[in-house]
């Protein structure tokens, strides 16, 4: 395993490489004039020329790519154009209010799902399970943004059961904030989860080994829980892992409707202000924590199925 994780390791170098150079590409040459959009639209051209040369955006393309790098390696991305704060500062700042809101609302909403997929799986074929999926599939046809805005307008404005938004350093106090988004988030997932973790555990138990199981007297719920979600974790490690990127980078809109001042929140900010610096380094690390995420799959593969070798 050790050999299988270093050579993995040393994969992720030629492909953040190609993330690098795409994204560099993308900003600089198919996003048109850095600094014309960062002076805004009414600036002159002296006021954009002397921006260039402020931003080192007038040096030649392999100059900034290099100089990109360098700011890669070192985890030192500069300064945002909007705000003048050091990156990696507004990053670190950030990185608490989104773990506040995306860990329980992660937690929660694998949990309920889970659970709920197990019941389905039991009550297969019932009325209680076809209106279920009627309801996961409602659910899923409705906008993230539609039930954001239903919390804020019935949950906190009408009934008052929340704040409509804001936020609060206090590790305390912020829960109060915190308890609607994350409500929300959590009320997201039931729908496509539910169906997914359903799907999965109805393929489990038409195997043989239930067949046995049942026959051997065992009860149901000990089969369902020590058996069918045991030898259903690979597909789930599958979906749950892929998501636990997006627990550092951030919810972009939970946060920029709710005030969260989260990575989520900071990455809105920077699409709306044109904010290239934070928006290539959100991106660089993104792709970084993905490949990551992708090889901690893989681990926890061989450690659930001892079938499974990584060669």
């Amino acid at each position: 395993m050790f050999k299988y994780v270093v050579r993995r390791l040393l994969y992720t170098i030629p492909i953040l490489f190609g993330v690098t150079l795409l994204t560099f590409l993308l900003f600089h040459i198919a996003g048109g004039d850095p600094a014309a959009q960062a002076a805004g639209k009414h600036a002159s051209a002296e006021e954009i020329a002397l921006l260039k040369a402020q931003l080192g955006l007038d040096r030649p393309l392999h100059q900034q790519y290099f100089f990109y790098l360098q700011q890669i390696a070192t985890f030192d991305f500069g300064r945002s154009w909007a705000t003048k704060q050091n990156i990696s500062s507004m990053f670190k700042a950030g990185l608490g209010p989104t773990l506040s809101l995306t860990l329980p609302a992660f937690f929660l909403a694998v949990l309920i799902t889970i659970s709920l997929a197990l019941i389905l799986a039991h009550l297969r074929g019932s009325w209680v399970d076809r209106l279920s999926l009627v309801l996961c599939l409602a659910m899923m046809s409705i906008s993230f943004l539609v039930y954001i805005l239903a919390g804020q307008y019935f949950l906190a404005y009408q009934f008052s059961l929340f704040p409509i938004s804001g936020w609060d350093p206090d590790p305390i106090l912020r829960w109060t904030y915190l308890a609607l988004p994350i409500l929300i988030a959590v009320v997201v997932s039931i729908g496509p989860d539910t169906l997914f973790f359903r799907t999965v555990f109805l393929d489990e138990i038409s195997q043989d080994y239930v067949r046995t199981a049942r026959a051997k007297g065992l009860a149901e719920g000990r089969i369902l829980f020590k058996h069918v979600l045991r030898n259903a974790l690979i597909p789930i490690i599958t979906i749950v892992v892929i998501r636990m990127p997006f627990l550092v980078m951030g919810s972009l809109l939970l946060e920029a409707f709710f005030g969260i001042p989260g990575l989520g929140g900071i990455m809105f900010q920077a699409i709306q202000n044109s904010d290239f610096p934070v928006i290539k380094a959100m991106t660089f690390i993104g792709a970084l924590l993905y490949m990551f995420f992708q090889l901690f799959s893989d681990i926890l593969y061989a450690a659930v199925d001892p079938k499974i070798q990584l060669r």
